[in-house]
């Protein structure tokens, strides 16, 4: 499995010779479902974790809401039944949309579970392969060759609250079979569905709001645009920076480094509070690979053969995920030390 992200409409470089010092190398992670081990690099899969470790647990405080919570196994039945009715479908279009038992079922998930007391098992997000992601570097001069990224599936006054683990493979000689799972899940977009990576570098350039003032001007000015020629968006006339920000600075989707996105906040500092190191981008949780304004960034292979999904997901929806109604979480590191805190960041 690879994916190719198209070609750039443009060299922005070429219109705007400043952007040029800036470009940052970022891996697009292009998660997609699958049956991955603990040895792979994937979305929502089991996780090379030693035998003899605890598993981590969060403490809360949670916010409660008023929707049922369920369970993961109640969650992971109704994407089964909503798959194997969406091949039912395919095979025959008067076919039910539902069958008796599925109805049944579904109905007795709804009701939901007990909320649940005490810590909560956190659930893998990402297990991350320096060997798959060269970009992937751990902080200070850690030897670890590995990043395991879990979070806690209910709701937090930030949400939501992740955990991340870097070690060495090498190290991991009897894994956990049978890690805990939490009674309960209060956000279903919390659950991955387990997916394979296709790692790919592209190359990206700073949100518009994080260049300096006069090349923000440079930017809004459509006549340095239109010297570039036919590939530039005469659509986006009235706001070139739009077509600069959709097209040319940075790939959406689960990626690792690259540059910050924007939009929900404006810029701000992300600052170690251990050090006062500026942080570093490392992993962004995206809920999409790509939306509307972002669809030039999809695979070429996805335009000629796309990647089935369930009825009623979201356009380029692959894990499942969904954070704070069609968000990304995007999470910063210290460089100076691995024992530092992250920084959360959702955009």
């Amino acid at each position: 499995m690879s994916f190719t992200t198209p070609p750039r409409p443009l060299d922005v470089t070429a219109i705007f010779p400043q952007l040029a010092p800036l470009a940052r190398p970022a891996t697009r992670l292009h998660p997609r479902p699958g049956s991955p081990s603990p040895h792979d690099s994937s979305v929502g899969g089991p996780l090379l974790w030693p035998a003899d470790q605890p598993w981590p647990h969060c403490d809360g405080p949670h916010v409660p809401s008023r929707r049922p919570v369920v369970s993961p196994d109640d969650l992971r039945l109704l994407r089964r039944n909503r798959a194997a009715a969406a091949d039912r479908r395919r095979s025959d279009p008067h076919a039910p949309a539902a069958t008796p038992e599925e109805l049944a079922t579904e109905k007795q998930i709804k009701a939901g579970r007990p909320w649940p007391e005490g810590p909560i098992a956190m659930l893998p997000v990402a297990q991350l392969y320096v060997r798959d992601i060269p970009l992937l570097r751990p902080p200070g001069q850690s030897g670890a060759d590995l990043l395991q990224v879990l979070w806690c599936p209910f709701n937090h006054p930030a949400d939501p609250r992740a955990a991340l683990f870097w070690r060495s493979a090498a190290s991991v000689t009897d894994i956990l079979d049978a890690p805990p799972e939490p009674p309960a899940i209060q956000s279903r977009g919390y659950l991955p569905e387990p997916c394979l990576l296709a790692p790919e570098q592209v190359t990206e350039y700073p949100h518009f709001m994080e260049l300096s003032t006069e090349l923000q001007q440079q930017l809004r000015d459509w006549s340095r645009w239109q010297a570039a020629g036919p590939g530039v968006d005469n659509s986006y006339e009235a706001a070139p920076e739009t077509f600069y920000r959709n097209k040319l600075s940075h790939a959406p989707g689960w990626k690792v480094g690259g540059w910050t996105r924007w939009g929900l906040t404006d810029p701000v500092p992300r600052i170690c509070p251990e050090c006062g190191t500026e942080a570093d981008p490392l992993l962004t949780i995206a809920t999409t690979e790509w939306n509307a304004g972002s669809d030039s960034w999809a695979p070429e292979e996805e335009q000629t053969d796309p990647t089935p999904l369930l009825p009623g997901t979201p356009p380029a929806n692959f894990t499942m995920i969904d954070i704070a109604r069609g968000y990304d979480l995007q999470l910063h590191i210290c460089p100076v030390s691995p024992d530092h805190p992250h920084i959360e960041l959702i955009q």
